[in-house]
Formats: C-alpha cells, sequence, structure tokens
C-alpha cells in the first residue's frame, strides 16, 4: 500500500471514529454531520456524488447511515476504506452499548442519561436543517426535482411507504426528463429495485427506560443461532426502530423466547439513545443472551450484510450517472431523500423543541452553525453540557 493510500485510510478512520463517536440523533443526523465533515470542511467530495451516495444506500436494505459511511470509504480509500469506515463508524456504539448492557446486567437500570439528551437533541435539529439547505441547492436541480420533493414531502405527511416514494420520484424525473426519448429504443432501462421499507430516517418512540431488569434466559440461544438470526435481519431489514423492533420481538421474545418484552424495550431505547447506528441494540441483546461473544457477533451479524450490499452497488454508481435515463432517476431519488430528511426534520423537531430553552439551544446552534460554521462535534457537546447542568440547576 502506497503512502498517500495509507494516509487517506488513516484519515477515513480518524474522520468515522469520531463521527461514531459523536453521532447522536439518527440517520438523518449522521447524514448531516458527514456532509459537513467531508464534503463542506474536507471536501472529499462533492455534493453532487454525495446525494447520489445517500440515495444508492436507501434503495438497500440495512441502516442507511452506516451504509452511506460505507460508500464514503469506499470513495475516498478503496475497499480497504470500505471497511475501514464502516467498522469504526460502528465500533465506538458498539462499545458505548456495551458497556450499558454490562451496567444493566449488573444493577437493573441506567444513569439517568435523559438530561443530557434534552440539551442534544435541538441542537441535532438545527445540524439537519443546516444540512439540508446545503443538500438542498444541490439537490433541487430543475423544476421536475422540486416537484418530486414537494410531492414527495406532502405523501410522506400522508404516511406514505417511503421505499415506494424514493422509487416513484426516481420515475418521475426519469420520464419527464427523457419525454424526448420515449420514442427510442428503452431497452436494459429497468433498475432493480428494492423491496419496501418504512422509513430511511426513522427512529422508535420511547427516549426513556423503564426501571428493573429481569434475568434474561442465558444460554436459551446458541452463539450460531444468534448469528444467524441477526445475519437474516441485516439482510432483509428496510425500516425504523418500529421495523426492527417488530423483527426482535417476533424473533427473540415469541419464538425464541430468549428475551423478555422489557429487556427488549430497553434494548431498543438504548440503542437510540447512544450515538451511531440503532442496529448496535443487537451488541446489547446478544451480551443478554451470550455474553460478549454474543454481543460481538449478533453486532458482527447484523451489520456484514450492509458492507455487501455496498461492495456489490457501489462501483456501479458512476455508470449510472452516464445513462441519461438512469442519470435522472437517481435524481429524482435524491430529491426524495431530501424530503424523507425534512419530513423527520419536522417530526423530530415537535419532539424536542419543547420549552424556551430547547428553542433557544436549538436557534443558537442554527446560527453558530450556518454564521460562525461551528463544527457539529463541538455543537454536540456543548448541548449535552447545558442540557444537564440545566436539568440538574431546575431538579
Amino acid at each position: 500500500m502506497n503512502t498517500e493510500r495509507q494516509s487517506r485510510l488513516a484519515e477515513v478512520a480518524k474522520v468515522f471514529l469520531k463521527l461514531g463517536t459523536i453521532g447522536f440523533g439518527g440517520p438523518a443526523a449522521h447524514v448531516a454531520m458527514m456532509e459537513e465533515e467531508i464534503v463542506r470542511r474536507r471536501k472529499w467530495l462533492e455534493k453532487d456524488k454525495f446525494l447520489d451516495l445517500l440515495g444508492a444506500a436507501n434503495l438497500i436494505p440495512g441502516p442507511n447511515s452506516t451504509e452511506l459511511a460505507i460508500h464514503l470509504g469506499y470513495q475516498r480509500a478503496g475497499w480497504p476504506g470500505l471497511f475501514v469506515a464502516g467498522a469504526c463508524f460502528i465500533l465506538p456504539a458498539m462499545l458505548i452499548v456495551l458497556a450499558f448492557a454490562v451496567i444493566y446486567r449488573m444493577f437493573g437500570e441506567l444513569p439517568e442519561v435523559s438530561w443530557v439528551l434534552y440539551g442534544i437533541k435541538p441542537v441535532i435539529i438545527a445540524i439537519v436543517l443546516q444540512a439540508l439547505w446545503s443538500l438542498g441547492k444541490s439537490a433541487l436541480k430543475n423544476k421536475q426535482t422540486v416537484a418530486a420533493a414537494a410531492l414527495a414531502t406532502v405523501l410522506l405527511l400522508e404516511n406514505w411507504n417511503e421505499i415506494l416514494l424514493l422509487v416513484l420520484a426516481g420515475l418521475f424525473v426519469m420520464i419527464i426528463n427523457n419525454r424526448s426519448r420515449l420514442g427510442s429504443n428503452t431497452a436494459g432501462l429497468m433498475l432493480p429495485l428494492a423491496p419496501v421499507k418504512a422509513s430511511p430516517f426513522g427512529f422508535p418512540a420511547g427516549w426513556l427506560l423503564a426501571d428493573g431488569v429481569q434475568q434474561a434466559v442465558a444460554g436459551s440461544m446458541s452463539l450460531a443461532k444468534l448469528f444467524l438470526v441477526f445475519l437474516k435481519i441485516g439482510s432483509v431489514l428496510y425500516g425504523s426502530g418500529y421495523v426492527l423492533l417488530a423483527f426482535l420481538q417476533s424473533d427473540f421474545v415469541e419464538r425464541n423466547k430468549a428475551l423478555t418484552s422489557q429487556q427488549l424495550i430497553d434494548a431498543v431505547a438504548i440503542g437510540q439513545f447512544t450515538p451511531g447506528p440503532l442496529f448496535t441494540t443487537a451488541t446489547f441483546i446478544g451480551y443478554l443472551i451470550q455474553g460478549t461473544p454474543g454481543a460481538i457477533l449478533a453486532t458482527i451479524g447484523i451489520f456484514l450484510p450492509a458492507f455487501v450490499f455496498v461492495a456489490l452497488t457501489s462501483p456501479w454508481i458512476p455508470k449510472l450517472r452516464r445513462s441519461p435515463w438512469l442519470s435522472a432517476f437517481l435524481d429524482g431519488v435524491n430529491a426524495a431523500s431530501l424530503a424523507l430528511m425534512a419530513v423527520v426534520a419536522w417530526q423530530l423537531g415537535q419532539a424536542a423543541v419543547v420549552d424556551w430553552t430547547t428553542a433557544l439551544l436549538a436557534l443558537a446552534s442554527l446560527f453558530l452553525v450556518i454564521r460562525f460554521k461551528v463544527n457539529s462535534a463541538l455543537l454536540v457537546i456543548g448541548g449535552g453540557i447545558i442540557g444537564f447542568v440545566t436539568q440538574v440547576w431546575f431538579a
């Protein structure tokens, strides 16, 4: 490996370790932080290319922000970068969730974290809004993409299926942009469509853990079975935390009786309020069932398909842009992806901005990130400190 490739690989590792450590707020926030770090600060690639990778990630199963990280690593440092970016983005969250799992097993509860999240959540809204503004200038490049994004936003608010809207937006822009070519030979234009999913940027409902914990049925699943169940989930899962919760309920509570329903709810809550991808819920469940080996194998199982899917699709994205038909399809998907981020920002904003303190935090963060381009990591840390101090002061 030459010196330049080694330097790029080290840079990839550094960036995604940081993003995995401070990446609170779920996939929409992760995308916003990646856009700030990689497009605007480090200028690894242009906004248009970033949007293409985001659109591609939204069309395959698995954790979308993790898949975007894997795509970005491949673009920056080739095949080694693909694996390093994904692993470094996942590892901090895995270790944090594992630590919480140990505490949960020992004491039956977790330290109070809602105070910190009280200050972090409004900061995340500001970061997402800034990314929407920045990416929107590239994604909404003509009347067709503006119309696709607007219609997708309206239909998302009416609870239409997200993956269906991504595909329809792509087809709409593709047909409008190429209407003059409709009479020509269009063989080979079909784009393989992924199965339907619920919400690439969704979140589960609960933020707080219930008190108390029942012991898991230790050893009720072998390590091999635990790995295979999570491998299956990672291979087919589209959607939000609600969809993940349904899979986990079916496999671990009902079918194998390896967890109680309360333990499952607590596991999903822990995956949500820790940084990094929500899929690290698997780490917590794996630990409850088979200790540290179970945590490691469960994490590998649920994330492994993402690496495979990105490895299969990433080399094809530049080729799609060379076709006027498929390039237009990708434009439509990108516009709808932006609509997804906007709708999630609206939904999360209603939950995050709950009083004057959080409103001021959101506005101040938005001002700082736009006017002074303050690093999102500093904003997240500052928001957490302010949230904790405020709650202690008024407790």
